[in-house]
């Protein structure tokens, strides 16, 4: 396979760009770039001009920032077909957060913010589908800041894994498999908790019976028993 068409075909599996035409796809061909990045290294950092849009083709990417005392607050985990550094779209002149390798395989497309806005131009289903990209992801970050005020850590920890194995995880019998590459400190940084808080919630949660978990899965045994844990909450 030619290097123009592998980065096709890796264009094409891109959420927001699943409805466009192979002409749309040839357009954006030309101009987008197709990179590599091991685990751990950064794509871009806080105050880093906004100059590019990224669109994750293979690994998880995850993007965050850090508060004033230094401490990493995760944002979220981008999973293979999502945009990121999209902002620059929105105005953006400098980065806000980080972008950082997750897994070893990462790969992505990289197009110049100017040529994307000129594509998102000349196609408004595109643009409608990265403004309801942007859209869905400040709900997210609205219902994150609405647990860290409203409930308690165990709850957030709770809310966490229920939430990710609704959106990304497998059916299992009565319940649900979650696999992921998050160590304990990655979870009470998405949950603005501590890794001990982590450590025992989740052993609290295997003891119940309400789950098992290793260094890559969350497994539910029950979804209902694990809703009516859930509920206790609320």
């Amino acid at each position: 396979m030619a290097a123009s068409e592998s980065k096709l075909w890796y264009l094409e599996q891109i959420n927001i760009f699943r409805d466009l035409t192979a002409e749309d796809l040839l357009r954006i061909d030309t101009m987008t770039s197709l990179r590599n990045i091991g685990k751990g290294k950064y794509i871009y950092f806080p105050d880093d001009p906004s100059k590019v849009v990224f669109l994750l083709k293979q690994g998880k990417v995850k993007i965050g920032s850090y508060s004033n005392d230094g401490k990493e607050i995760i944002k979220a985990i981008l999973e293979p077909g999502e945009i990121f550094g999209e902002l620059a779209i929105m105005g953006e002149q400098k980065r806000k957060d980080f972008a950082q390798a997750l897994t070893s395989d990462v790969r992505f497309c990289a197009i110049g913010v100017e040529e994307m806005k000129e594509i998102l131009m000349s196609n408004p289903k595109l643009n409608f589908e990265v403004t309801r990209t942007i859209g869905d992801r400040l709900m997210k970050v609205e219902r994150r800041l609405e647990s860290l005020v409203f409930k308690d850590a165990r709850q957030r920890i709770l809310d966490f894994i229920y939430n990710n194995a609704i959106e990304k995880g497998m059916k299992v019998g009565f319940g649900m498999k979650l696999k992921h590459d998050l160590t304990h400190q990655d979870i009470a940084n998405l949950t603005a908790t501590s890794r001990q808080t982590v450590t025992i919630v989740l052993n609290e949660l295997r003891e119940a019976e309400l789950i098992n978990f290793d260094r890559k899965s969350i497994l539910i045994h029950s979804m209902d028993d694990f809703e009516v844990e859930l509920a206790k909450g609320n």
